[in-house]
């Protein structure tokens, strides 16, 4: 029988690698940034076109490579920076497996420029599909630059998996801003499509952070530094009234690799507990210095999931940085432990103790002699059921009158037609109740008002606007201002009305008619994270992205601000809507607890 087992050519077994490491035009940007920062760079400039799709060029001042080198760094497992097996274990460099540049040479039309100081002309090389075309010398800076154009121009299979200008541009963004924040000590540039997106001085972490996310956030840092067991905490954290409901201004560096770890996360979190909101989440920049014995960087071809040798310990020391970083801001709650709160109660002057009724009632009780058993168990709640008695007086009185019956066309509750009209109770701002003939509603205000908001968006063409008395300026990070220029004709179409003005700067004239009146900044920007973050978990056209992103936010805000009335006619608002069951992403508006239900909890 014929063999059948063969050693793959290396064209394919190069594609086979670059469908680890090149996932789309970030990857490529991340692989090509690293080497830049391992070859001692100073200055690094990105020049992208076409959200990397078109073209990718990083230029850096590094220290270059020679003749054979520059030809050697396009062959695979070729690397620079691993001798022995020892040197696995301590890894300090980016890269080290030698596949960076033989992937993307196997799936792009790339083009090297390299010089050493000690060189007078350095060299060219041009790779198309793994194939050398020409290597010669040239003239060139020292450093070296790497152009990377039409990737996936031979897979058209995998150039069909990448995503719009947007969401493509808004990778190769978040990759520019880990290897940025890992390292403040290098200058940085970013452009795309000719329009200088940053543009990064050297200098502090801190200063890094304002010129990447914007001047609004010098106010919301606070440093964050701690030594415990061989482990070097510091960078920075932001302060709860600043967290946001999105994910995504989250780093951690080990060793500044940039990483992803929910458990570390979770410490943060951890740290933050009883500061922040419900699912809302803080900003922090971490930097964690450690013996590189002790991590595991060789988990995954990109690097980015790693092992540690003592995953606990480390947990601890990231949580007690954050919590002493809060608490030297007076952020976090403080005590006051001169005084045994145990023991207060009896250093109080009995009079003192028993002022107001219910303390009365509580001082009843104390009187009580425990051997009589539970005779006068009533003594104790005599105050609180003439207090009842009198609401329900009130309630009756108030009530009187207001009974009557609206008819709801819907067939998905059809046993419901008829609601009494009765008050809707509020319960903790978050839900109502309504008694409907067959046992309750409960109702979830915020998704509701998503539900109703988002069908009316989305059954309009153009959207009303309200012009702002006051027009507030908005300064964007430059993957937000690209971002929000090429929305511009659909957030419009929304009822927003903006203008440009200045460098990443924009003035909100109007914004639709059915926020007025708001925080127009804070509707916008919450407005352009929510779409950032559909584009990142779903698959959407822009439009549909856009309707479910404002109504999200209508909802959040007019969630808090409704009124008595409002509530009453919410459920007959939701009810006439097409889908009144569900939210735009799925989950539930309401539940119908049923009088039977209600039965069984008191085994009735």
């Amino acid at each position: 029988m014929q063999d059948i087992i063969q050693l793959l050519p290396d064209s394919i077994a190069n594609q086979i690698a670059a469908g680890e490491v090149v996932q789309r035009p970030a990857s490529a940007v991340k692989e090509m940034l690293e080497n830049s920062v391992d070859a001692g760079a100073t200055i690094i400039n990105v020049v992208v076109k076409d959200a990397g799709k078109g073209m990718i060029q990083v230029i850096d001042n590094g220290r270059g490579m020679s003749v054979t080198d520059a030809r050697m760094s396009f062959e695979r497992h070729a690397t620079s920076k691993i001798r022995t097996f020892d040197d696995l274990l301590k890894i300090q460099t980016k890269g080290f497996r030698g596949e960076a540049l033989a992937s993307i040479a196997a799936v792009a039309q790339v083009e090297l420029k390299s010089r050493r100081e000690e060189d007078e002309l350095g060299t060219q090389i041009s790779i198309e599909a793994s194939e050398v075309k020409k290597q010669e010398p040239t003239q060139t800076s020292q450093g070296t630059s790497i152009c990377v154009k039409n990737l996936f121009y031979n897979v058209p299979a995998r150039r069909n998996f990448l995503k719009s200008n947007p969401v493509e541009f808004r990778h190769i963004s978040d990759e520019f801003h880990r290897v940025a924040l890992a390292h403040p000590s290098i200058a940085f540039q970013l452009k795309h499509n000719d329009l200088d997106i940053y543009q990064l001085d050297e200098g502090k972490l801190s200063k890094r952070i304002v010129q990447l996310f914007g001047k609004k956030y010098h106010e919301q840092l606070i440093a964050c530094e701690e030594e415990l067991a061989d482990v070097l905490v510091t960078g920075y954290v932001g302060k709860p009234e600043h967290a946001k409901k999105t994910r995504g201004e989250q780093y951690f560096f080990i060793n500044h690799r940039y990483i992803k770890n929910p458990y570390l996360n979770h410490a943060v979190s951890k740290a933050y507990e009883g500061l922040l909101k419900e699912d809302y989440f803080p900003f922090y920049v971490l930097n964690i210095e450690m013996d590189p014995m002790q991590v595991d960087v060789n988990v995954h071809p990109t690097k980015t999931e790693v092992k540690f040798a003592d995953d606990r310990t480390l947990y601890g020391v990231i949580q007690s940085a954050v919590r002493q970083a809060l608490a030297a801001f007076n952020v976090t709650p403080s005590l006051d432990f001169s005084t045994d709160i145990n023991f207060e109660h009896f250093t109080q002057k009995r009079s003192d103790r028993f002022d107001s009724a219910k303390d009365r009632a509580y001082g009843n009780f104390q009187t009580i002699d425990s051997n009589k058993g539970v005779e006068h168990w009533e003594k104790l709640y005599q105050d609180a059921d003439e207090e009842e008695q009198r609401m329900i007086e009130q309630a009756t009185k108030e009530g009187a009158g207001r009974t009557e019956s609206v008819r709801f066309e819907s067939s998905l509750l059809p046993e419901e037609s008829t609601f009494s009209k009765q008050k809707s109770y509020q319960l903790h701002d978050a839900y109502l109740l309504r008694q409907v003939k067959s046992g309750m509603v409960l109702l979830d205000k915020e998704a509701a008002l998503e539900r109703i908001f988002f069908e009316k968006i989305d059954n309009t063409t153009s959207g009303a606007s309200q012009s702002s008395l006051f027009p507030q300026q908005i300064g964007l990070n430059g993957p937000d201002y690209v971002l929000v220029m090429e929305l511009k004709e659909e957030i419009e179409s929304l009822g927003f009305r903006f203008e440009t003005m200045g460098e990443q700067m924009i003035v909100i004239q109007g914004v639709p008619a059915d926020l007025a009146p708001c925080n127009e900044k804070e509707i916008f920007e919450g407005l352009i994270e929510q779409f950032k973050d559909n584009a990142k978990n779903l698959e959407l056209p822009r439009r549909e992205s856009l309707n479910r992103a404002l109504a999200k936010r209508i909802a959040t805000t007019r969630c808090k601000q409704l009124g008595e009335e409002e509530a009453d006619h919410l459920i007959d608002q939701l009810f006439a809507c097409n889908q009144p069951n569900y939210t735009p992403e799925g989950k539930p508006t309401y539940v119908l607890i049923s009088l039977d239900k209600i039965n069984s909890w008191f085994h009735k």
